[in-house]
């Protein structure tokens, strides 16, 4: 959660870059020098102060509480004992994917057979799991980085690989949108980093995109899942053949 220090810290930055003093921020408050200093430093002020604070630094509200919230370590990676948590309920694992695609409460219980009842509480268990931050009207900021990945041999990973991997590639990917590419070769050990950053620029620009269609209608959108992987790999038949 985020804390008062966290919002000191922030407003403190934007007293910084808006080159303003604590005696300058006093005289728009109407307060004395030393006031402002101990205020900031308690962190002890009402809801009006901080909107006031905000005016004086023509700050709006809402864009402090967004700073506030990015100050909150995000995780890249969640624990063995997470991700077993989130396996252990095959409804928990979809509502996970669910929020990993930012979708919404009302999403999520229009596309699937759950209740808002179960809803809200897969919502409550990924909150006390700590993948996200459940808020208001069943709100919730997700508590994962841009970067975030589920563990290469943990839980999550090892079920797909057991239950999805075949159902995925089973499929013709000959329809609208489709398409299976494997191409093999031999190249730079130096090189291989750069071909796979290429391939997080490919998986960013599809999150963004899907960001973005979120406001389109359902008739207008398809679910697609993006498969890259890039890895030192022969298939194990031609390796038995090697001299």
């Amino acid at each position: 959660m985020s804390t008062t220090a966290d919002l000191v810290i922030v407003l403190k930055k934007e007293l910084k870059a808006a080159r303003m003093t604590y005696a300058g921020l006093a005289g728009k408050l109407g307060m004395a020098e030393s006031s402002v200093k101990r205020m900031l430093a308690r962190g002890d002020m009402p809801l009006s102060r901080i909107d006031a604070i905000c005016r004086a630094l023509k700050l709006d509200f809402a864009e402090l509480a967004r700073q506030v919230a990015d100050t909150q370590p995000l995780l890249a990676e969640l624990t063995e004992s997470q991700e077993k948590a989130v396996v252990a309920d095959k409804k928990l694992l979809l509502v996970a994917i669910c929020v990993l695609s930012q979708w919404t409460l009302e999403q999520i219980t229009s596309r699937y057979r759950l209740t808002p009842a179960e809803g809200i509480k897969y919502l409550a268990q990924l909150d006390r799991i700590g993948i996200i931050e459940l808020k208001a009207m069943n709100r919730y900021r997700l508590k994962l980085a841009k970067t975030f990945r589920w563990r290469p041999h943990g839980p999550v990973m090892n079920y797909f690989r057991d239950n999805a991997l075949l159902d995925y590639f089973s499929g013709g990917f000959d329809g609208d949108g489709e398409g299976v590419l494997l191409v093999h070769g031999t190249i730079s050990r130096s090189l291989a980093p750069s071909f796979l950053e290429r391939m997080q620029r490919v998986a960013q620009d599809f999150a963004q995109q899907h960001q973005t269609d979120q406001k389109l209608a359902d008739k207008d959108c398809e679910g697609y899942t993006l498969l890259l992987a890039m890895r030192s790999w022969e298939f194990e038949a031609f390796a038995a053949l090697r001299r």
